[in-house]
C-alpha cells in the first residue's frame, strides 16, 4: 500500500502513531464528545486532531486508554478502526446514540448491541452480506455487566444500521421510500431495538481485523412510541452510555490481566 504520509510514521486519516494510543479505544461519533469521555481518564492528553478524528489518550486503572471520534457513518468509522488497529489497538467500544424501534425502548435507555442489520454499504466491501455483524462476546458481556452494576435501564439485542439519517425519518419523501418503509417494518417485526449508523461497519471491520468490538448507545427518542401515541421523551445527555463504556473497559482490563497471569 502507498504510504500517503510519505514516511511520517503516523496514520493518514486519524493522525496517530503506535505510541499515541492505548490497547482499549472508545469510539464516539461526535468529535465534541471526546473531551467529555477523556474527562473519565487519568491525565488525558490530546494526541491528534485530524479531519473528523479527535484522539485523546490517558489511563484507566493504570492502563493506557484512548478515545477517537469517528464522524457519521460506516466509511469514516471503518477507517478509524483500521488505522487504530494498525497502531496496536485491539479492543473497541462504540459510544453513540440511536433511535428506538420497539415500544419498551424509551429515551434515556441504553442499547447494548449484540448484532447489527447490515443495511449500509461499508460492510459489503469487507464481507459478503451473508456474514453476520455481531459484537465481540467479551465486550458484550462487559457492557451488560457494567450497565447492570451502574443501575442503568438497558436493552440487549440487534440494531439496524443505515447510511441515510433522513431515509429513516422521512422515508416517504425518498424515491425509494417504498423499500425503506417495508424494510423498516420488517426490522421492527424481527425485534430490532434501535436504528443507528456505525455498528455494522465496525463489527464487520473488527471481525476482519481480528479485534474486539462492542457498542453501547443512548436512545435519544423513539419514533414508534410517538406513532403509537405513547410518551416519547427526548434525552441527549450521553453520560450514562459513557459511564457504562468506562466501567466495561475496567472490567475488560481486569479480565485481560487475569488471563495474562494464568
Amino acid at each position: 500500500m502507498v504510504d500517503y504520509t510519505e514516511g511520517g510514521g503516523y496514520q493518514y486519516h486519524v493522525g496517530v502513531r503506535p505510541e499515541d494510543v492505548g490497547r482499549y479505544v472508545l469510539l464516539p461519533g461526535d468529535p465534541k464528545r471526546c473531551a467529555k469521555i477523556a474527562a473519565y481518564f487519568q491525565d488525558p492528553v490530546l494526541v491528534a486532531d485530524s479531519r473528523e478524528y479527535i484522539t485523546y489518550t490517558g489511563t484507566v486503572d493504570g492502563v493506557p486508554v484512548s478515545v477517537t471520534s469517528t464522524g457519521i457513518g460506516g466509511p469514516s468509522a471503518s477507517i478509524a478502526l483500521e488505522e487504530l488497529a494498525n497502531c496496536g489497538a485491539d479492543t473497541f467500544i462504540r459510544v453513540g446514540t440511536c433511535g428506538g424501534m420497539q415500544l419498551p425502548v424509551k429515551g434515556g435507555d441504553l442499547i447494548i448491541a449484540s448484532g447489527a442489520v447490515r443495511m449500509e454499504g461499508t460492510s459489503r466491501e469487507y464481507a459478503p452480506i451473508e456474514y453476520p455483524a455481531v459484537s465481540d462476546f467479551e465486550v458484550l458481556n462487559a457492557l451488560v455487566k457494567a450497565a447492570g452494576e451502574l443501575g442503568m435501564p438497558y436493552h440487549v439485542g440487534v440494531v439496524q444500521c443505515k447510511d441515510s439519517f433522513y431515509g429513516q425519518h422521512q422515508p416517504e419523501k425518498h424515491p425509494v421510500g417504498y423499500e425503506l418503509q417495508d424494510k423498516w417494518e420488517a426490522w421492527r417485526r424481527m425485534g430490532c431495538l434501535a436504528s443507528e449508523m456505525e455498528s455494522a461497519a465496525l463489527f464487520i471491520t473488527g471481525a476482519y481485523r481480528r479485534v474486539r468490538v462492542g457498542t453501547v448507545l443512548l436512545c435519544v427518542a423513539n419514533q414508534e412510541r410517538a406513532k403509537a401515541g405513547l410518551e416519547n421523551i427526548q434525552v441527549h445527555d450521553t453520560d450514562g452510555a459513557i459511564r457504562a463504556a468506562i466501567e466495561a473497559v475496567r472490567l475488560l482490563i481486569r479480565s485481560d490481566r487475569e488471563k495474562a497471569e494464568n
